[in-house]
């Protein structure tokens, strides 16, 4: 599973502070940080950035690249012209990997004007499943929308195998169907668009949840995702524990809740405590048990 950190981001006091003074140390050391945490993208998170955007974002990302230059970069900000200030000053991965446009919604007033930015500097995008009413309803109209917006990017020259589709996570604790729905749609996604990747904002299905529980929620259903065909998430670079079964260090929790999707449910008393805590964690996820904030103490 490929990582996409998301601690670069404005909503962090530190980072947001350093965003507005242009003071590049916290900047460069959360880099630098995520580097080492083994993250396979950084994400840089501005927010909307309506105001000083295209200024902002060339300088965070040439701040990136001073101290790493071998990862790629997920430029995120709803501000298109910030986006495309970015392209023009951004250096190319020393991995080679292509940079990430984050996000282009399906959307005819975004995606007609973002889509050929992303062509024309050959950066890969992430196809956020946001239409013009919203949230998809189910896994039908996410697959609706996925088509619209591939088409119209492979007619404007970018493949699938450049298109990150993010088909939305939502929070357990008011909106779990739709993390249902979500793993459906990405069973789904190879038959609609062969060869395009997929990805997601992994942490927001704890958002709402305590946070001593956000952990296993993102591990969890992390691990479901990858099992329905997702090949990367943007996660938080601080859970090791969710880095260590990203990268395949962890195969027990990886095989306890691949079998219990497979329809093979455990005996409880079989487990350590450890391996119930994630088991009773499948159960919520998949509705077989109603959402509470005590749900490991049951």
């Amino acid at each position: 599973m490929l990582l996409i950190g998301e601690s670069l981001n404005v909503i962090s006091t530190k980072i947001g502070k350093a965003f507005k003074t242009r003071d590049p140390k916290p900047i460069q050391e959360e880099a630098i940080f995520q580097k080492k945490k083994g993250m396979d993208f950084i994400d840089i998170n501005l927010g909307p950035a309506k105001k000083e955007g295209h200024e902002l974002m060339p300088w965070v990302v040439q701040t990136v690249q001073e101290v790493v230059d071998d990862l790629p970069l997920a430029l995120d900000t709803s501000n298109i012209d910030a986006i495309e200030a970015a392209l023009k000053a951004i250096k190319p991965s020393k991995n080679g990997v292509p940079h990430l446009v984050n996000s282009i919604m399906v959307r005819p007033e975004r995606y007609e004007k973002m889509v050929p930015i992303a062509a024309e500097h050959g950066a890969d995008f992430i196809a956020l499943m946001w239409g013009p009413d919203g949230l998809p309803r189910d896994e039908n109209e996410r697959a609706s929308l996925c088509v619209e917006l591939l088409y119209f990017a492979n007619e404007a020259g970018i493949p699938n195998e450049k298109i990150w589709v993010d088909g939305i996570v939502t929070p357990v604790n008011i909106q779990q169907p739709q993390l249902m729905s979500l793993m459906e749609f990405q069973k789904m996604l190879q038959d609609i668009a062969p060869g395009a990747k997929s990805t997601c904002g992994l942490s927001n299905i704890s958002n709402g949840p305590p946070d001593n529980l956000r952990p296993i929620l993102n591990q969890t259903y992390m691990v479901m995702l990858e099992k329905c065909g997702m090949v990367s998430v943007i996660a938080d670079p601080l859970d090791d524990q969710l880095i260590d079964i990203a990268k395949g260090k962890r195969q027990d929790i990886v095989d306890l809740i691949y079998g219990m999707l497979d329809g093979n449910d455990p005996d409880v008393s079989s487990l350590s405590k450890e391996m119930q805590d994630y088991k009773k964690t499948v159960d919520v996820i998949l509705g077989k048990t109603l959402y509470s904030d005590s749900w490991l103490e049951v």
